[in-house]
Protein backbone atom coordinates (compact mmCIF):
# COMPACT_ATOMS: atom_id res chain seq x y z
CA UNK A 1 0.00 0.00 0.00
CA UNK A 2 1.36 3.22 -1.03
CA UNK A 3 1.82 6.16 1.51
CA UNK A 4 0.39 9.47 0.94
CA UNK A 5 2.46 10.75 4.39
CA UNK A 6 5.53 9.84 6.41
CA UNK A 7 6.74 10.99 9.58
CA UNK A 8 10.77 9.51 10.36
CA UNK A 9 11.64 9.75 13.87
CA UNK A 10 10.15 12.62 14.43
CA UNK A 11 10.37 14.20 18.04
CA UNK A 12 8.76 17.00 19.19
CA UNK A 13 10.53 18.90 22.66
CA UNK A 14 9.63 21.91 24.29
CA UNK A 15 11.53 25.06 26.47
CA UNK A 16 11.35 24.57 30.17
CA UNK A 17 12.29 27.90 32.09
CA UNK A 18 16.11 27.54 33.32
CA UNK A 19 16.52 24.45 30.98
CA UNK A 20 19.66 24.13 28.74
CA UNK A 21 18.17 21.95 26.11
CA UNK A 22 14.62 20.94 25.10
CA UNK A 23 11.87 18.84 27.35
CA UNK A 24 10.51 16.20 24.81
CA UNK A 25 6.98 16.19 24.47
CA UNK A 26 7.36 12.70 22.62
CA UNK A 27 10.12 11.52 20.95
CA UNK A 28 10.90 8.31 17.71
CA UNK A 29 7.20 8.93 16.40
CA UNK A 30 6.95 6.92 12.75
CA UNK A 31 4.22 6.26 10.79
CA UNK A 32 2.09 6.27 7.35
CA UNK A 33 -0.45 7.87 5.84
CA UNK A 34 -2.08 5.63 2.73
CA UNK A 35 -4.18 6.63 0.64
CA UNK A 36 -7.85 6.39 1.09
CA UNK A 37 -7.47 5.18 4.82
CA UNK A 38 -7.67 6.30 7.94
CA UNK A 39 -5.01 6.41 10.76
CA UNK A 40 -6.31 6.68 14.09
CA UNK A 41 -4.46 8.06 17.25
CA UNK A 42 -5.09 7.73 20.41
CA UNK A 43 -2.70 8.60 23.94
CA UNK A 44 -3.03 9.74 27.27
CA UNK A 45 -4.27 13.58 27.76
CA UNK A 46 -0.87 15.85 27.42
CA UNK A 47 0.89 13.48 25.32
CA UNK A 48 0.51 15.53 22.34
CA UNK A 49 -1.81 14.15 19.73
CA UNK A 50 -3.18 17.66 18.76
CA UNK A 51 0.71 18.82 18.62
CA UNK A 52 1.20 15.81 16.56
CA UNK A 53 -2.03 16.70 14.14
CA UNK A 54 -0.62 20.04 13.56
CA UNK A 55 3.06 18.80 12.58
CA UNK A 56 1.43 16.24 10.06
CA UNK A 57 -0.49 19.27 8.39
CA UNK A 58 2.27 21.94 8.58
CA UNK A 59 1.15 23.75 10.80
CA UNK A 60 4.01 23.41 13.11
CA UNK A 61 7.72 22.49 12.60
CA UNK A 62 9.06 19.61 14.51
CA UNK A 63 12.04 19.86 17.04
CA UNK A 64 13.73 16.94 14.75
CA UNK A 65 12.95 14.22 12.45
CA UNK A 66 11.18 14.42 8.49
CA UNK A 67 7.64 14.74 7.42
CA UNK A 68 7.29 13.16 3.65
CA UNK A 69 4.72 14.23 1.11
CA UNK A 70 4.64 12.26 -1.93
CA UNK A 71 8.09 11.80 -0.75
CA UNK A 72 9.31 15.04 -0.88
CA UNK A 73 10.58 16.28 2.83
CA UNK A 74 7.89 19.47 3.10
CA UNK A 75 10.93 21.40 5.16
CA UNK A 76 12.96 21.29 2.09
CA UNK A 77 9.88 22.63 -0.32
CA UNK A 78 10.25 26.41 -1.69
CA UNK A 79 6.88 28.29 -0.44
CA UNK A 80 5.31 27.64 -3.33
CA UNK A 81 5.18 24.12 -2.95
CA UNK A 82 4.93 24.32 0.53
CA UNK A 83 1.59 26.39 0.23
CA UNK A 84 0.91 23.09 -2.26
CA UNK A 85 1.23 21.02 -0.14
CA UNK A 86 -0.96 23.26 2.70
CA UNK A 87 -3.51 23.02 0.60
CA UNK A 88 -3.47 19.21 0.12
CA UNK A 89 -2.98 18.58 3.90
CA UNK A 90 -5.39 20.40 5.98
CA UNK A 91 -6.72 20.25 9.29
CA UNK A 92 -10.38 20.09 10.99
CA UNK A 93 -10.14 20.88 13.94
CA UNK A 94 -12.92 20.22 17.24
CA UNK A 95 -14.48 23.87 17.76
CA UNK A 96 -15.80 24.39 14.35
CA UNK A 97 -17.32 27.82 15.27
CA UNK A 98 -13.81 28.91 16.61
CA UNK A 99 -12.31 28.01 13.15
CA UNK A 100 -14.79 30.27 11.43
CA UNK A 101 -14.60 34.20 11.06
CA UNK A 102 -17.28 35.37 13.01
CA UNK A 103 -17.92 38.69 11.29
CA UNK A 104 -18.47 37.19 7.92
CA UNK A 105 -21.61 34.81 6.48
CA UNK A 106 -20.74 31.31 5.74
CA UNK A 107 -21.03 32.25 2.17
CA UNK A 108 -18.36 34.93 2.48
CA UNK A 109 -16.15 32.24 4.37
CA UNK A 110 -16.68 29.71 1.58
CA UNK A 111 -16.64 32.29 -1.09
CA UNK A 112 -12.73 33.50 0.33
CA UNK A 113 -11.55 30.02 -0.54
CA UNK A 114 -11.72 31.92 -4.43
CA UNK A 115 -8.07 33.24 -3.35
CA UNK A 116 -6.56 29.25 -3.34
CA UNK A 117 -8.55 27.18 -6.32
CA UNK A 118 -8.14 30.66 -8.03
CA UNK A 119 -11.08 29.22 -10.10
CA UNK A 120 -12.98 32.18 -12.16
CA UNK A 121 -16.22 33.37 -10.54
CA UNK A 122 -18.80 30.80 -12.00
CA UNK A 123 -16.71 27.77 -11.64
CA UNK A 124 -16.24 28.96 -7.74
CA UNK A 125 -19.79 29.75 -7.33
CA UNK A 126 -20.99 25.82 -9.13
CA UNK A 127 -18.08 24.44 -6.28
CA UNK A 128 -20.03 26.03 -3.45
CA UNK A 129 -23.52 24.59 -4.56
CA UNK A 130 -21.44 20.89 -5.15
CA UNK A 131 -19.66 21.32 -1.95
CA UNK A 132 -22.47 22.26 0.13
CA UNK A 133 -24.73 19.59 -1.40
CA UNK A 134 -22.15 16.72 -0.49
CA UNK A 135 -21.31 18.21 3.45
CA UNK A 136 -25.40 18.30 3.58
CA UNK A 137 -25.79 22.23 4.23
CA UNK A 138 -28.32 23.90 3.01
CA UNK A 139 -27.87 27.06 0.26
CA UNK A 140 -30.35 29.14 2.61
CA UNK A 141 -27.47 29.79 5.15
CA UNK A 142 -25.69 31.21 3.61
CA UNK A 143 -26.10 34.94 5.15
CA UNK A 144 -25.96 33.65 8.40
CA UNK A 145 -22.72 34.50 10.69
CA UNK A 146 -21.24 31.22 12.18
CA UNK A 147 -22.51 32.18 16.35
CA UNK A 148 -26.18 32.19 14.95
CA UNK A 149 -25.77 28.91 14.21
CA UNK A 150 -25.55 25.24 15.53
CA UNK A 151 -22.07 23.42 15.88
CA UNK A 152 -22.78 20.50 13.69
CA UNK A 153 -23.62 23.23 10.98
CA UNK A 154 -20.68 25.25 11.61
CA UNK A 155 -18.76 21.54 11.06
CA UNK A 156 -20.20 21.12 7.64
CA UNK A 157 -19.39 24.49 6.30
CA UNK A 158 -15.44 24.01 8.61
CA UNK A 159 -15.29 20.39 6.29
CA UNK A 160 -17.30 22.20 2.89
CA UNK A 161 -14.09 24.82 3.16
CA UNK A 162 -11.56 22.06 3.51
CA UNK A 163 -13.11 20.17 0.53
CA UNK A 164 -13.12 23.04 -1.51
CA UNK A 165 -9.14 22.73 -1.75
CA UNK A 166 -9.95 19.27 -2.59
CA UNK A 167 -7.24 17.72 0.09
CA UNK A 168 -5.96 14.12 0.11
CA UNK A 169 -5.76 14.13 4.01
CA UNK A 170 -7.60 15.91 6.84
CA UNK A 171 -6.24 15.25 9.47
CA UNK A 172 -9.41 15.62 12.07
CA UNK A 173 -8.60 16.28 15.69
CA UNK A 174 -11.21 15.44 17.67
CA UNK A 175 -14.14 16.57 15.13
CA UNK A 176 -17.21 16.02 16.84
CA UNK A 177 -16.44 16.30 21.05
CA UNK A 178 -17.87 19.54 20.76
CA UNK A 179 -21.15 19.13 18.95
CA UNK A 180 -24.13 16.32 20.74
CA UNK A 181 -24.09 12.69 20.53
CA UNK A 182 -27.07 12.54 17.84
CA UNK A 183 -24.88 15.41 15.65
CA UNK A 184 -21.65 13.60 16.11
CA UNK A 185 -23.47 10.19 14.54
CA UNK A 186 -24.56 12.69 11.23
CA UNK A 187 -21.02 14.04 11.21
CA UNK A 188 -19.03 10.72 11.35
CA UNK A 189 -21.20 8.98 8.62
CA UNK A 190 -20.67 12.10 6.63
CA UNK A 191 -16.65 11.86 6.89
CA UNK A 192 -17.20 7.82 5.67
CA UNK A 193 -19.15 8.30 2.79
CA UNK A 194 -17.06 10.99 2.08
CA UNK A 195 -13.60 9.14 2.40
CA UNK A 196 -15.64 6.04 0.03
CA UNK A 197 -16.90 8.71 -2.52
CA UNK A 198 -13.39 10.35 -2.70
CA UNK A 199 -10.42 8.16 -1.55
CA UNK A 200 -9.41 10.99 0.88
CA UNK A 201 -7.45 10.03 3.86
CA UNK A 202 -7.81 10.89 7.63
CA UNK A 203 -6.16 11.14 10.78
CA UNK A 204 -8.34 10.71 13.42
CA UNK A 205 -7.42 11.86 17.44
CA UNK A 206 -9.61 11.48 19.44
CA UNK A 207 -9.69 10.06 23.15
CA UNK A 208 -12.90 7.62 22.33
CA UNK A 209 -11.71 4.46 22.08
CA UNK A 210 -15.07 3.35 19.97
CA UNK A 211 -14.75 6.08 18.15
CA UNK A 212 -11.19 5.83 17.14
CA UNK A 213 -12.36 1.67 16.30
CA UNK A 214 -15.34 2.92 14.27
CA UNK A 215 -13.39 5.27 12.13
CA UNK A 216 -10.23 4.01 11.57
CA UNK A 217 -8.44 1.17 9.42
CA UNK A 218 -5.55 1.12 11.44
CA UNK A 219 -4.82 2.31 15.07
CA UNK A 220 -1.74 4.03 17.03
CA UNK A 221 -1.24 4.75 20.38
CA UNK A 222 0.92 7.85 20.99
CA UNK A 223 3.46 7.86 24.12
CA UNK A 224 6.13 10.07 25.21
CA UNK A 225 8.83 7.34 23.54
CA UNK A 226 7.03 6.94 20.27
CA UNK A 227 4.01 5.68 18.23
CA UNK A 228 2.98 2.52 18.26
CA UNK A 229 0.66 0.53 15.60
CA UNK A 230 -2.05 -1.55 18.02
CA UNK A 231 -4.96 -2.84 15.66
CA UNK A 232 -5.45 -2.71 11.50
CA UNK A 233 -8.86 -3.91 9.68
Amino acid sequence: MSSLLELKQVWMGFKLKGARFPHPLFQDVSLKIERGKTLGIMGRSGVGKTTLGKIIAGLIRPTDGEVDFLQQNIHNLKSSEFRHFRSQVQMMFQDPEGTLNPKKNLGRILSDTRLITRLEPEGHDQLIRQTCAQVGLPLQLMDYLPWQLSGGINQRAALARILMLKPRVIVLDEPTSALDISIQAQILRLLKHIQKQTHISYVFISHDEQLVKWMSHRIGQLANRGFKITSSV
